[in-house]
């Protein structure tokens, strides 16, 4: 298909080492025929709009991904893809030999400049369920940014957050970024919690002080839904230096998005429009998610949501 960096983008992270699921679970079946949670992100995505997308991943899976996802869409959107590799770091920053992991969902997308080039784009995480409306959402919230942005103007982005009790696991606790939004419906802040779970009917978790304290199970959290300029690759350059010289430990600290959106805002260089998902979030945290997940899809095939079979 013809390439049209002026068309938005939508990235799909999927890099992770799935560490606590254990295998690469991008690739893992959950639909009636053998369908993943990357292949209804595609379909609802390209259903609503997108007519590109890039799939950021690790070179060495690159065969086992094109041949299980990437090839199966070469029709239907146009198909790019970037590498997260450990050595992609700002001129000057030099990683420890010891690193091994990736350094977090902001080097991601940071990873992926030269592919996506001028175009706004979209980032979602690959092993998670989304709905359609919140591609229109996310398309709709990009034809709202100007087409060019002056330097001396904020960046401008958008986030579709989701409650916090619909992205909890049974299996297991779990991280979000827990968003204040103001009554404008702009983001005023991001802060990643851990370690939350539901416990005796409370929902608890710790922040970054390792506090642990109730969490209200309406809060709106982050799960990796944003919209983005172009502009955004010379603040995640800065942000990802500055976050190599100050990390306590470079061989597992991490550059994560949500922190990079937070610092943005806080220090009035970037404003974000929050939209609240309409749809229910689904994921695979833990392998044992995973029969709760195909149940549900079987719901949404019964219900005429989706063809039974996507291909």
């Amino acid at each position: 298909m013809t390439s049209n960096l002026k068309s938005p983008s939508l990235l799909v992270l999927a890099a992770g080492l799935g560490s606590r699921y254990g295998g690469l679970k991008q690739c893992d079946p959950v639909g009636p025929n053998g369908e993943t949670l990357m292949d209804y992100s595609l379909y609802d995505a390209i259903e609503a709009g997108f007519t590109r997308v890039v799939f950021l991943i690790r070179e060495e899976i690159k065969e086992i991904f094109d041949q299980q996802i990437g090839s199966k869409y070469q029709e239907r959107i146009e198909v790019h893809y970037a590498y997260q590799r450990v050595e992609d770091v700002p001129l000057g920053k030099i990683p420890l030999p010891s690193r091994a992991k990736p350094w977090g969902t902001g080097h991601a997308v940071w990873c992926a400049r030269n592919v996506l080039g001028d175009s706004n784009f979209a980032v979602i995480n690959a092993d998670d369920f989304y709905g359609r409306e919140t591609f229109s959402a996310l398309l709709g919230s990009m034809q709202e940014f100007p087409h060019i942005a002056p330097s001396d103007k904020k960046m401008q982005g958008a986030i579709v957050g989701f409650r916090l009790h619909e992205t909890l696991s049974d299996h297991g606790s779990v991280s979000r970024g827990i968003c204040q939004i103001d009554d404008s419906g702009f983001l005023q802040s991001v802060e990643e919690w851990s370690e939350i779970q539901s416990t005796d009917g409370f929902v608890l978790g710790k922040n970054a002080q390792g506090i642990e304290r109730k969490l209200n199970i309406d809060d709106v959290v982050s799960m990796n839904v944003w919209a983005f300029q172009p502009s955004v690759f010379p603040a995640l350059e800065k942000g990802l230096g500055s976050f190599m010289r100050n990390a306590q430990d470079l061989d597992k600290d991490e550059f994560y998005l949500p922190a990079a959106v937070d610092q943005w805002i806080s220090s009035g260089i970037a404003t974000f429009q929050s939209k609240l998902a309409t749809c229910q979030w689904m994921g695979v945290t833990y392998r044992e998610d995973k029969p709760k997940v195909i149940e549900n899809i079987k719901k949404l095939v019964s219900a005429g949501i989706y063809p039974d079979s996507l291909f």
